[in-house]
């Protein structure tokens, strides 16, 4: 199968409508992170489907549950791009900071937002625990970039009043969950199914207490 047709196939079972410019943006944003990849080691997967439904196809799994709301989003710890990326390719209405404090992985960001033209889209280069917006956001998400507690500690201080703190996580987070405190509340765990990918995904939504 193509990755035309992974992307295709992925996007109707998350019940997500794209255009086919949006999703040529997309597969063109996964070509980049693989010539990237050779030399800034972006990501450990390297085969090209397992990035259409391991990275591409799990962050846009989050994109039914936000679209409604999420005006500003921050995606902190983005790495190489994800979620933020396709979130911002995603949702064209939205405003999305990638913020990450790897100074190699924001010269990729940056010219990935250059290359794709997301208008939308600006990186920060730094430290969550430094960043000093002159914005709140609507949406701070994280994926697999640290336990709850810690990521509210970290995290908490960006977010805009009745926001949201969305931590991606693969299987449920149990134990995190029986450990977190903070000055925000679990409003709920919600399982996800990503096309193409036989593993336990789950989104917390957190908000301030």
């Amino acid at each position: 199968m193509s990755a035309v047709e992974i992307l295709s196939r992925g996007l109707a079972r998350l019940n997500i409508v794209l255009s086919l410019e949006t999703q040529q943006k997309l597969l063109d944003y996964v070509a980049l992170v693989q010539k990237w990849n050779k030399v800034y080691n972006l990501t450990a997967v390297r085969d090209a489907e397992k990035m259409l439904t391991h990275h591409l196809l799990d962050s846009l799994a989050v994109v039914p549950h936000v679209a409604a709301t999420a005006k500003t989003i921050l995606d902190v710890g983005s790495g190489a791009g994800l979620p933020g990326i396709p979130l911002a390719l995603a949702l064209p209405e939205a405003h999305v900071t990638l913020l990450d404090s790897n100074h190699k992985k924001a010269v990729f960001l940056n010219q990935a937002v250059i290359e794709l033209k997301l208008s939308n889209a600006e990186v920060v280069c730094e430290r969550i625990e430094k960043y000093q917006s002159k914005q709140m956001f609507s949406l701070v998400i994280s994926r697999a970039f640290s336990d709850l507690s810690a990521f509210v500690d970290m995290a908490g201080g960006v977010v805009a009043v009745d926001g949201t703190l969305l931590a991606m996580k693969g299987v449920h987070p149990l134990a995190e969950i029986a450990q977190f405190k903070g000055d925000f509340k679990l409003c709920g765990v919600t399982p996800l199914t990503v096309p193409g990918l036989d593993a336990e995904r789950h989104l917390v939504f957190m908000k301030a207490a």
